[in-house]
C-alpha cells in the first residue's frame, strides 16, 4: 500500500502539492491529467528520484520519504522504458535481480517465470535493438515485475506506440494483472485509457490532485468544470434551479427545462452547471410519446460531421446548443439532413449537476 500524505515538491519553477494520495495492495490506480499536470515529478518523488521539501510517503507501512530509491522496493518503467540497447533481453530482465545477488539458478529459473507469463519467453535471446515497440514495452514491465516489488510505477507506457499496439498491449496489462495481481500507479493523459484500465483515478491539474474515484464516477461526474474539459466531448449547459425533488432537479435553461441528477444539495433559485455526453443523447425525427425518458427537446440539426461509423450531430434548441454522436446506421435511417427538425431525448441521470452557486 502507498499512502502519501502532504506532499510537496519543488521541479525548477514547478510546484507539485498532493494533499493524500492512497493505493490500496493490489490496485491499479491511474493518474490523468494534460501535459505539465506533474504526473511524471509524482512517479519520480515516489519512485525515490526526486526529494520533497515536504510531506510524506509510506509503503506498506515504512516511511520512505528520504530513502534511496534502492531501499524502496518500486519499480518504476519511465518513458523511454531505459532498456539497456547492448544486452539481451534475458540481460535485462535478469539486471535488478542480479545486482541483488540473487543465486544464478533463481536468476534463470524467475526470469523464465516472468517471461512465460509475459509470453515473451521466444525473445530471450534477442538484444533489445531488434524488437518492436510493444515487444520492448513487455520487457521492461518484466524487468519491473521479476524483482516483485511492493509497486510498478509506469510513465505513459502506452504513449509512443500506435494505436493498434497501444490496444493490444492495454489488454495485455489487464491479462497480466489478473494473473499476477501487481500494485501499481499508471500516468496518462488518455481519459480512455484511464477508464479502461484504473481500480480508480486520480485526477491531476497545476501539480494537484482534483478528484479521486473510480472512473465511471469521475467521468460522469466531475467536481469541476477544470475536471470536466479534461474528459472533452462533454456538454455543458447553464441554468436556473426552478424545481428541486430530493436528488432531481428542474433546471430552466433558455426557457427549456432539463430534468437532472444533482448530489450538490442544491436549492430552488440557484444556478446550476449541467454535464452531458454525446452518446447519450438519442435522436427521434418525431416526438416520442410514450418514453420513460424524462428529457425531450425538439432541436434542429446545424451541422454534420462524419466520424468514422459513428455521426457527430449539432443541435440548436431555442439558443440552447447540444451535440449527438450516433451510428451511421441509424443517420441513414432517419433520413438527417441539415436543417431538419428533431427530437434530441435522454435520461435524468445522464444529465448531471457538476457545479452549483445558491
Amino acid at each position: 500500500m502507498i499512502e502519501i500524505e502532504k506532499l510537496r515538491v519543488r521541479a525548477g519553477s514547478f510546484t507539485l502539492e498532493v494533499e493524500e494520495l492512497n493505493v490500496g495492495r493490489g490496485e491499479y490506480m491511474v493518474v490523468m491529467g494534460p501535459n505539465g499536470a506533474g504526473k511524471t515529478v509524482l512517479l519520480e518523488t515516489i519512485a525515490g528520484f526526486r526529494r520533497p521539501i515536504s510531506g510524506k510517503i509510506v509503503i506498506d507501512g515504512v516511511d520512505v520519504t528520504f530513502k534511496p530509491p534502492e531501499k524502496r522496493a518500486i519499480s518504476f518503467v519511465p518513458q523511454n522504458l531505459a532498456l539497456w540497447p547492448h544486452m539481451t533481453v534475458f540481460e535485462n530482465i535478469s539486471y535488478g535481480l542480479k545486482i541483488r545477488g540473487i543465486d544464478k539458478n533463481e536468476v534463470k529459473r524467475k526470469v523464465l517465470e516472468i517471461s512465460e507469463i509475459m509470453k515473451i519467453k521466444h525473445l530471450l535471446d534477442r538484444r533489445v535493438t531488434t524488437l518492436s515497440g510493444g515487444e520492448k514495452q513487455k520487457v521492461a514491465l518484466a524487468r519491473a515485475l521479476v524483482i516483485s516489488p511492493k509497486a510498478v510505477l509506469l510513465d505513459e507506457p502506452l504513449s509512443n506506440l500506435d494505436k493498434g499496439v497501444a490496444e493490444k498491449l492495454k489488454s495485455f496489462i489487464k491479462e497480466i494483472r489478473r494473473e499476477v495481481g501487481f500494485t501499481a500507479i499508471h500516468v496518462t493523459h488518455d481519459p480512455i485509457e484511464a477508464a479502461e484500465l484504473g481500480d480508480r483515478v486520480a485526477v491531476m491539474l497545476n501539480g494537484r490532485i482534483l478528484q479521486v474515484g473510480e472512473p465511471i464516477e469521475v467521468m460522469r461526474n466531475p467536481k469541476s468544470l477544470e475536471i470536466a474539459s479534461l474528459y472533452g466531448g462533454l456538454i455543458l449547459l447553464k441554468g436556473k434551479i426552478v424545481e428541486v425533488n430530493n436528488e432531481l432537479v428542474k433546471v430552466d435553461i433558455n426557457g427549456k427545462r432539463i430534468t437532472a441528477l444533482s448530489k450538490a444539495g442544491c436549492k430552488k433559485g440557484g444556478k446550476a452547471l449541467i454535464s452531458l455526453k454525446p452518446e447519450d443523447i438519442g435522436i427521434f425525427t418525431e416526438e416520442p410519446k410514450m418514453t420513460s425518458l424524462r428529457n425531450v427537446l425538439e432541436c434542429v440539426i446545424e451541422d454534420i460531421k462524419e466520424k468514422g461509423s459513428l455521426v457527430h450531430l449539432t443541435l440548436t434548441s431555442e439558443g440552447m446548443r447540444l451535440e449527438s454522436l450516433i451510428t451511421r446506421g441509424s443517420f441513414e435511417h432517419l433520413e438527417l439532413r441539415k436543417g431538419k427538425r428533431v427530437f434530441a431525448v435522454f435520461k435524468a441521470s445522464a444529465a448531471r449537476v457538476i457545479s452549483y452557486e445558491p
